[in-house]
Order: structure tokens, then C-alpha cells, then sequence
């Protein structure tokens, strides 16, 4: 019989409550940079971004969020995200431990009420074609969802 996991501690939040703060905090200091956030989002490669962003002159920026050591060891498709960003982030907690996340991506620190950027992203510009496809794809995932829809595919 295996033992009772123990309860996380208020100095310890769960993954989830972690992924929840880190992803509120990170929208907050997104929105406050100019952009518009949408968390969740179904990429047309079947990856779901955290949150993806729309700046104010049509750059968009994917966001990762890891709640831990153990989430970023098992989960490696940050790659393929490239291909749908001008820019790619890592979003971590404050107790995130430093020196584990690869140095290419850009870095926000975060928690429920805000965030910092430690690092920002190399830009690798998206082709004018793709942007166009990507921003009307988000325009009406963000629109559907505003009209109560539950949307999270970019339908490109």
C-alpha cells in the first residue's frame, strides 16, 4: 500500500495553483507591455500555448508556462512553437530554480499579481503570409471567446 501523498503546504502551492498564478501574473505584465493575451490556445501542430499574445504592431509572442523542475523535465515541445511566434518566452514562479531553462528563449518571472521580464526573446520574424493567417486566426478565436464561445483552436 502506498503512503498518503502529503497535502501542499501554503509555502509549497500545487502545480496547479502555480500554472494558474504564473499565467495570471504573466497576462497581467502582457497586457501592461501592449499586448493582448489569450491563454490556451490550440496551435494549427496540435501544441496548446499557454498564453499567446498580439502586440500592437501585429508581433506575437508565445508563452510557456512551467510550474516546476519536474513539468519542464518531461515536457519538451516548446520547440515546435517557432514556428507560430515572432517571439518565445518561458514563464516561471519566483522559486523557480536558476541556471535549468535553456538560455535561448526569453524569461518572465511571475506570480498572481504580476510579472518581470528577466530575459527577453530573440525575435525571429514570421513570414508576412503567416502573419496575416495567424492574426485573423487569433482575432476570431478571441472574438468567439468573447461572444461565450468555448474556442480554443486557431483555425487557420
Amino acid at each position: 500500500m502506498r503512503p498518503p501523498r502529503p497535502e501542499p503546504s501554503a509555502l509549497s502551492p500545487s502545480r496547479p495553483e502555480t500554472t494558474l498564478a504564473v499565467t495570471r501574473g504573466v497576462a497581467r505584465l502582457l497586457v501592461d507591455l501592449g499586448y493582448a493575451p489569450l491563454a490556451e490556445v490550440t496551435l494549427p501542430n496540435g501544441r496548446r500555448a499557454d498564453l499567446m499574445a498580439l502586440g500592437p504592431k501585429g508581433d506575437i509572442v508565445i508563452v510557456e508556462v512551467k510550474s516546476g523542475l519536474e513539468d519542464f523535465r518531461v515536457d519538451r515541445k516548446w520547440g515546435e512553437y517557432a514556428p507560430y511566434c515572432d517571439a518565445f518566452y518561458f514563464a516561471v514562479a519566483p522559486h523557480f530554480p536558476d541556471g535549468i531553462l535553456p538560455e535561448e528563449p526569453g524569461l518572465f518571472v511571475a506570480d498572481g499579481f504580476g510579472g518581470a521580464v528577466v530575459r527577453e526573446a530573440p525575435v525571429a520574424v514570421l513570414a508576412p503570409a503567416r502573419r496575416k493567417a495567424l492574426t485573423l486566426a487569433f482575432a476570431r478565436l478571441a472574438a468567439l471567446r468573447a461572444a461565450g464561445v468555448h474556442a480554443e483552436r486557431l483555425g487557420l
